[in-house]
C-alpha cells in the first residue's frame, strides 16, 4: 500500500509559530520544509530536536536558505517542494522596532505575502497549493469604535493599523484575500492576537517580563524597566494558535479567521502572575512614568528577596510612537464552524514560561559559579 504523504512549507520555521508548527505538522505524518535566512550564527535552536542527519532515510524536515524579499528564490524553492500546504509564518513581527526599520518591513511583511501567493499563480499550483497568511491583531489598532457589539474584534470589524509593522500587514491580508478572490486560491489569512510561549523571542515583552523575573529571583538582576503597564492584550499561547493554522486549511471553504482567547490582560498583571510563580507579591506605587514596583510578600523557600526591594519601574523610551492600548479577539466563528476551543489559559501560559526561563536562567548561575570558582583557584 502506498502512502501519499502531505508536503507543508513553511516561512520562518525557526521562529516561535514555525517551531510549534512544525512539531505538530511532523507529528500528523507530514514532510516539512522550512525557510530560514542565512545568518553567520547559527539561529536554528527551537528547531533543533527535530532535526535529524539530513542522509537519515526517515528524516521528513528540510531547510532551505531563503528570504521573503527574494523573489526568485521564493519560486525556485516553491517549485522544487510543490508543498500542498505553504504557512507564511516570516515576518519582521516587533511592532516597536517597525517604526526604526519602516521600508524593511514593508518589503518583508507586506510584499513578501505577494511574492509567495504570485510564486504559486505562475508555476500552476493553484488547484493544488492552500495558502495561510498570518495576519495580526495589529490591523486593528485598538479603535474602540471598531469593536463589535458585544465588545471585541472579529472577522468583520474595520482596520485601522497603527505601526508600520500594522499597515504592512494589512496590505499582505487584502492582496491574500485578493488573489483567492481573482484565482481561485485557497488562500486565508489567519488574524492572530497575541499568543506567547517559552519560545517567544528575547525582545517581546511577555518574555522580557519572565526572563527579568526569574533573574531577579535567583539573584542575577536588581530591576528592569517596561513602558506602559496599562495596555492590555489578549494572549494565548502558540500551541492552541499553531493547532488552528492547521485546521483552517483543512477547512472545506478558504475564508479569514480571528485566532484569539476572547480574554484580555493589562500588562502589569502579567507581571503579578510571572512574580506569582516564585512566591512573590508585588506592591505597585505612582502612576504613569512615575509607577514603581515592590517585593510586598516573599514566600518560597528557593527565592528570598528583601521586602520593600524595588523590581520594576517604568521607562518612557518603551512607549511607542502611536499606542494601541487594547487588544481582545473573538473566536466565535472559530468555535462554531471549526471546532476550535483554545486548550491552554494565561495562568497555564506564564507558568510554563516561567519553569523554562527558570531552568535557563539556573544554568548562568551555576556557570556564574564555576567561573568564579576558577577565578579563585588561579588566586
Amino acid at each position: 500500500k502506498i502512502i501519499i504523504m502531505k508536503v507543508a512549507l513553511i516561512t520562518g520555521i525557526s521562529g516561535q509559530d514555525g517551531s510549534y508548527l512544525a512539531e505538530l505538522l511532523l507529528d500528523k505524518g507530514y514532510k516539512v520544509h522550512g525557510i530560514k535566512r542565512r545568518a553567520s550564527s547559527l539561529n536554528t535552536q527551537r528547531i533543533d530536536h527535530l532535526y535529524q542527519d539530513p542522509h537519515h532515510p526517515n528524516q521528513r524536515l528540510k531547510l532551505h536558505y531563503g528570504d521573503l524579499s527574494d523573489a526568485m528564490n521564493l519560486t525556485r524553492i516553491i517549485q522544487e517542494t510543490q508543498p500542498d500546504e505553504i504557512y507564511n509564518l516570516g515576518a519582521m513581527s516587533h511592532v516597536k522596532v517597525s517604526f526604526d526599520t519602516p521600508e524593511y518591513v514593508g518589503n518583508v511583511d507586506g510584499l513578501g505575502t505577494l511574492r509567495i501567493l504570485e510564486a504559486v499563480r505562475i508555476l500552476g499550483l493553484e488547484k493544488k497549493t492552500r495558502i495561510y497568511q498570518a495576519s495580526t491583531s495589529e490591523l486593528y489598532g485598538g479603535i474602540p469604535e471598531n469593536k463589535n457589539e458585544s465588545g471585541f474584534y472579529d472577522e468583520f470589524s474595520p482596520f485601522y493599523p497603527r505601526s508600520p509593522y500594522g499597515v504592512a500587514k494589512i496590505y499582505g491580508f487584502w492582496i491574500t484575500k485578493n488573489y483567492r478572490e481573482a484565482y481561485n486560491m485557497f488562500a486565508c489569512n489567519g488574524i492572530l492576537f497575541n499568543h506567547e510561549s517559552p519560545r517567544r523571542g528575547e525582545t517581546f515583552v511577555t518574555r522580557k517580563i519572565t526572563r527579568a523575573v526569574s533573574k531577579i529571583a535567583l539573584g542575577l538582576q536588581d530591576k528592569f524597566y517596561l513602558g506602559n503597564l496599562d495596555a492590555q492584550r489578549d494572549w494565548g499561547h502558540a500551541k492552541d494558535y499553531v493547532r488552528m493554522m492547521w485546521m483552517i486549511l483543512q477547512a472545506d471553504q478558504p475564508e479569514d479567521w480571528v485566532i484569539a482567547t476572547g480574554v484580555t490582560t493589562k500588562v502589569r498583571e502579567f507581571v503579578r502572575l510571572a512574580f506569582g510563580e516564585v512566591g512573590i507579591e508585588l506592591e505597585f506605587k505612582g502612576d504613569g512614568v512615575e509607577e514603581k514596583a515592590y517585593i510586598k510578600v516573599c514566600n518560597h523557600k528557593d527565592y528570598q528577596l528583601e521586602i520593600g526591594k524595588e523590581v520594576l519601574s517604568v521607562d518612557p523610551t518603551y512607549f511607542r510612537p502611536t499606542e494601541v492600548d487594547l487588544l481582545i479577539g473573538d473566536p466565535s466563528k472559530a468555535k462554531k464552524k471549526l471546532g476550535w476551543v483554545p486548550e491552554h489559559d494565561l495562568k497555564f501560559l506564564v507558568k510554563d514560561m516561567m519553569e523554562s526561563d527558570l531552568r535557563l536562567m539556573k544554568k548562568d548561575v551555576i556557570l556564574l559559579k564555576a567561573g568564579h570558582k576558577i577565578l579563585k583557584q588561579a588566586e
